[in-house]
């Protein structure tokens, strides 16, 4: 017979040793800079976490821009917009181009920056001097003068919601030279200038007049145009038909209030609205998104309509992939999964918590692999019975509702090894800051039992998605081993890459850099 000792003391030797303490102050190992800046892309919103505050964060990502060439920091800018969908991050980057690289900015600026929104995160985060200048400088300057000029009369008046900056100040900074009387007549109107009204677009005209009372048409201009408006309940059924898709989802608290739903009509054409599948699709919706927009919807908004959230869900997540052989999830539902998921910030703190979205992603792949296991801990593994067949929505409350511990990322792992279970896929949902482990070996405790999963499963692998950015992981990246971070579908395209033999240790990293 072998000697178990032996063979168990050489396993321990293969484990790689942990690198780092992370932030709940237990063994890890320490990302890459570019698989930290790709995390932080995916998951940064650069407000305060769990473990970390907003300056922590911000701190972190410019000690990693300094160190990484510019080319992976215009990919990663890049992808966060265009794949991740996400907003202060991608500007913070280009930010840090207009420092490094104007020339490669010039390439990337118009698709990163892709709306007014975007423009003003791009210019405050200059302005406030984080990246290291304060002007904007010749060439950025010139960008936004091209954008603004690339920009349509009716899309600029649009843009032109939001303050701090607002887009008047954008136009004052940058001194752009209209090319036409139509454009010079916006400028003035937009920066409170002299301008000859009838020369301005058709849209701000009817929005003046609607303004001023001389016609009750509602514009079709943005929703935060209208709610400082007297409105009766005409005008905002007016308004609700209107709405494209993001502001019906993010106003159903705001349509019952105003009497929107007493019209069945009107409950019967925003139900449908929601529920379109390429409305959803072309929305870019965020999963956890829909979430907040159910959980926050009361009783005044129609059943009709709150199931139409839940069909956009389905749809929401259908890049799911449908994966071979015998699958294990495990969700974090430990204390610190409790925190808002995109940070706490005064006046937009997200209702959703981490652990709804880990929770979502579980249940999400659940839904397209039936067979999946279902492993939620926390200081163990929590017994929670799901029904495959449920909606992804009701399967994630079921999970959000359960644990609330420490964290102990190990403890899926060893309850498999334990009932020496088979397996050919496992993947985490975490924010990674495990704690609670056994302290023992020369790694992590997750690294040691995976180790030992994959001594009877030589072809399984471990996927580790994390949801909040920190610059740890508790499974050192490798063939069998990704680390990947995000709360879009672009995160299960890269799963599903990983999971269908291709066993690059960095093809989160690889996707980024293969950015065009």
């Amino acid at each position: 017979m072998a000697n178990k000792n032996l063979f168990r003391s050489l396993a321990g030797k293969l484990v790689p040793k942990a690198t780092a303490v992370n932030e709940a102050g237990g063994k890890a190992y320490a990302l890459t800079p570019k698989q930290a800046l790709a995390q932080y892309a995916a998951t940064g919103c650069l407000s305060q976490t769990f473990y970390a505050t907003a300056e922590e964060q911000l701190a972190t990502v410019l000690d990693l821009c300094r160190d990484l060439d510019a080319q992976f920091i215009a990919r990663t800018a890049l992808w966060a917009r265009e794949r991740g969908h996400m907003k202060d991050m991608p500007a913070m980057l280009c930010a840090v181009l207009a420092t490094k690289d104007t020339a490669l900015l010039e390439s990337v600026f118009p698709r990163v920056i892709d709306n007014g929104r975007m423009l003003r995160n791009f210019v405050q985060i200059v302005r406030s001097g984080v990246v290291g200048r304060k002007s904007l400088g010749t060439a950025p300057r010139r960008m936004i003068r091209r954008w603004l000029e690339a920009r349509g009369d009716e899309a600029l008046f649009r843009d032109s919601v939001g303050q701090s900056p607002s887009l008047a100040d954008v136009i004052r900074m940058v001194h752009p030279k209209p090319a036409a009387a139509g454009r010079e007549a916006l400028y003035g109107y937009l920066i409170g200038r002299k301008h000859e009204a009838e020369k301005l677009p058709q849209l701000v005209r009817d929005y003046e007049a609607f303004k001023s009372g001389a016609t009750r048409e509602v514009p079709d201009v943005p929703f935060q145009m209208l709610t400082a408006l007297e409105l009766n309940a005409d005008a905002w059924r007016a308004i609700a038909g209107n709405a494209p898709w993001q502001m019906t989802r993010m106003n159903l608290n705001t349509f019952a209030r105003h009497g929107v739903f007493e019209s069945e009509e009107m409950t019967n054409r925003i139900a449908a609205r929601l529920a379109d599948p390429a409305a959803v699709r072309k929305s870019k919706v965020f999963p956890y998104q829909l979430m907040t927009a159910y959980v926050a919807a009361d009783e005044s908004v129609p059943r009709p309509v709150r199931d139409a959230l839940q069909d956009a869900m389905e749809v929401a997540t259908e890049n799911v992939p449908a994966m071979e052989g015998t699958v294990y999830v495990c969700p974090d539902v430990s204390g610190s999964m409790r925190s808002p998921a995109t940070g706490v910030r005064k006046g937009a703190t997200s209702v959703v918590r981490c652990v709804d979205v880990a929770a979502l992603v579980a249940a999400s792949i659940v839904r397209r692999n039936p067979r999946a296991v279902v492993m939620p801990f926390e200081t163990d593994v929590v017994k929670v019975d799901l029904n495959a067949r449920d909606s992804v929505m009701t399967n994630a409350q079921k999970l959000a509702a359960v644990g609330g511990g420490g964290t102990t990322c190990s403890a899926p792992l060893l309850k498999l090894n334990k009932a020496k279970a088979a397996g050919d896929l496992v993947i985490f949902v975490s924010d990674n800051e495990s704690w609670a482990d056994p302290q023992r070996g020369r790694g992590t405790a997750m690294m040691e039992e995976w180790t030992a999963f994959k001594q009877r499963n030589p072809n399984a692998r471990l996927v580790c998605i994390d949801i909040q950015p920190y610059g740890t992981t508790q499974a050192q990246s490798r063939e069998d081993v990704l680390n990947v971070g995000g709360f879009s579908d672009a995160v299960f395209d890269v799963v599903a890459q990983f999971a269908a033999g291709k066993l690059d240790a960095d093809l989160w990293v690889t996707t980024i850099e293969n950015v065009a």
